[in-house]
């Protein structure tokens, strides 16, 4: 009955006091089979497609306009492929499409399957940092990261298919747009991000392991990048829904 309320009625609002996205880059056959058809795989030379983990530390989350007073903290694990989506008016826009979310707050968990597609879950996550390794790991999600800094002047990840940071910053999520599929129909939803002071800083990435990642099964994955950005204002906008319409490949604005 009210499943509308999971469209993004309202535009929402909140403070990013830091997000790290790792990427991972896999042969896009790979990848394929995660997206729904209405989506296209956003790819490096027509031969890698990218999974992203994002970890983000987010401050005041509420309704556009709301005091901070109704805000949420939490923090986000989220797991997204990189997509192009053709809109009714033959706009392409580049954005993701959510694999899976998580967050550490039960209250998040909640609001979030409320409001939005992306069925949260519950884990827990422990930061600590030792002689100046940061990890980030959980026991129930199975996932550990570790790294030691953030340099404009470190070397890419071995095995990148990136030649340069400058390439690899294109696949530095959150991109501006986030697709989803709406369950049994042939809808898409699009919600455009809107952000300031954007200024991805590579990070140096001493050890990762994602169990979902990993339970993807996917054949030559490699890591290709890993970006922080710290202080950041952020907002979505009221989510947009196209109909998409299979026979004929094409969408109408709903």
């Amino acid at each position: 009955m009210f499943s509308f309320l999971k469209n993004h009625p309202f535009a929402v609002e909140a403070f990013f006091e830091s997000s790290m996205v790792l990427t991972f880059a896999v042969p896009k056959d790979q990848l394929q089979h995660l997206v729904p058809d209405c989506l296209e795989l956003d790819t490096l030379n027509d031969k890698w497609a990218f999974v992203a983990v994002a970890m983000v530390q987010t401050k005041d989350l509420r309704p556009k306009g709301f005091p901070k007073l109704f805000g949420n903290d939490f923090f986000l694990i989220g797991y997204r492929t990189f997509v192009r989506f053709e809109t009714s008016h033959g706009k392409k826009l580049r954005g993701l499409y959510i694999l899976k979310s998580e967050t550490d707050k039960s209250r998040m968990t909640f609001l979030g399957n409320i409001f939005t597609h992306y069925n949260y879950t519950t884990t827990d996550v422990h930061q600590k940092i030792n002689k100046g390794i940061v990890e980030i790991s959980s026991v129930k999600s199975n996932f550990k990261i570790e790294f030691d800094h953030c340099d404009e002047h470190i070397s890419l990840p071995a095995g990148s298919p990136f030649a340069n940071w400058k390439d690899a910053r294109r696949f530095a999520g959150p991109l501006p747009f986030t697709f989803t599929k709406i369950n049994n129909r042939n809808q898409i939803l699009v919600i455009e991000g809107v952000r300031q002071n954007w200024r991805p800083v590579p990070v140096n990435i001493l050890d990762s392991n994602f169990s979902f990642v990993n339970n993807l099964n996917l054949t030559g994955i490699t890591l290709a990048n890993a970006f922080m950005i710290r202080n950041i204002p952020y907002y979505w906008k009221k989510g947009k829904t196209e109909i998409w319409n299979k026979k004929e490949n094409s969408f109408r604005v709903s």
